[in-house]
């Protein structure tokens, strides 16, 4: 199931784009752009939220459990 959203351009942009008409789908162009922009700030909080709890992490963390690793063979 899909919902609607308009969107206002100028004039111009629209008159442009109805010449294009015949060689874009200008609706599936615009699905693609905002699935691909929803996808990166997605990630980019993504890559926030995992900041917060590295900057959490005590220093030298990750040395001791790679020496812990190490001498575990």
């Amino acid at each position: 199931m899909s919902t609607i959203i308009s969107v206002r351009v100028p004039k111009k942009l629209k008159k442009r784009m109805d010449k294009l008409r015949d060689m874009v789908n200008w609706s599936e162009e615009i699905r693609k752009f905002l699935e691909k922009r929803v996808e990166e700030f997605h990630r980019r909080k993504d890559l926030e939220e995992i900041r917060k709890v590295l900057e959490e992490v005590p220093k030298g963390t990750v040395t001791r459990y790679v020496r812990e690793d190490r001498d575990s063979y």
